[in-house]
């Protein structure tokens, strides 16, 4: 492992990737990518308003991996102030053809494949006026069924995105799958 490490590295430098994080995701955990992200891009002279949309999708797919994460730290290891488990997922930024992107993956039950899918695939084929629109009635009607916030993340990165959100499914067992989404600001 010590001797690919290296390769790692280095693969992630061709692809762009300047910031990566892989394991348990908190508020706190937040905070220091958001000071690590503003640093860095500082010294890139990223301007302002790029600076706060790429902290803004990486608080939203981050949101995403502590709310609906399928995989958690073991109750008796990782432990929150509050004694919740923490989810684990993945968190990378990068950039590439002169827009930042922000990566993000988690494990999902694959109940869940379909209707996200479903979902993804509907903003994926709407222009900016619909998603502003889609954006005011969700706020109106809440969160539905086993949501947690209304389904605005997903909606408001695919407003905030120069392109449209990439994802994909890789079915890891007869119980999970690992969603990836790709968002370019």
């Amino acid at each position: 492992m010590v001797s690919n490490l290296y390769a790692f590295k280095r693969d992630l430098n061709k692809r762009g990737v300047f910031f990566c994080f892989s394991g348990p995701v908190s508020q706190d955990l937040l905070v220091e990518i958001g000071s690590t992200l503003k640093h860095k891009m500082k010294l890139q002279e990223a301007h302002n308003l790029t600076a706060i949309r790429v902290f803004s999708m990486v608080v939203e797919q981050a949101q995403n991996i502590i709310h609906y994460s399928a995989e958690k730290c073991p109750k008796d290891n990782l432990l929150t102030e509050t004694n919740e488990e923490l989810s684990i997922g993945i968190i990378a930024v990068g950039y590439e053809d002169e827009h930042y992107f922000v990566l993000c993956g988690n494990r999902i039950c694959n109940k869940d494949v379909e209707r996200l899918r479903d979902k993804l695939i509907k903003l994926q084929k709407m222009n900016r006026d619909e998603l502003k629109k889609l954006y005011r009635e969700a706020r109106k009607t809440g969160p539905g069924p086993g949501s947690k916030g209304a389904g605005l993340g997903f909606i408001d990165m695919a407003k905030k995105a120069s392109r449209p959100l990439e994802f994909n499914f890789r079915k890891i067992d007869e119980e999970y799958s690992f969603f990836s989404s790709k968002t370019v600001i």
